[in-house]
């Protein structure tokens, strides 16, 4: 059988592993494939292993927040506040 081969031995590693785990949890042996084939791929994605520019998908909710801003989110009164502060 023609064995996956993700651009990497860590990556075809991992998609092995996973295929292992979705079967020990009692996934049929193609849905084990997709599985694991579908988290390595995002994976790659996600570190830029890929072939194109840049991200393909914008991340949304809290993910999108620079530093400062989640810094300040969990500040009592956060941006809010810095923001009345400044217009006095």
């Amino acid at each position: 059988m023609a064995q996956r081969s993700f651009g990497s031995a860590k990556r075809n590693r991992q998609y092995e592993k996973i295929k292992r785990s979705a079967k020990a949890r009692g996934r049929s042996t193609g849905t084990a494939k997709r599985i694991a084939a579908a988290t390595t791929n995002k994976t790659r994605r996600r570190k830029g292993e890929t072939r194109g520019g840049g991200r393909a998908r914008q991340r949304t909710g809290s993910r999108s927040r620079s530093r400062a801003q989640k810094r300040a989110a969990g500040r009592k009164g956060g941006r809010a506040s810095a923001r009345k502060r400044s217009r006095k």
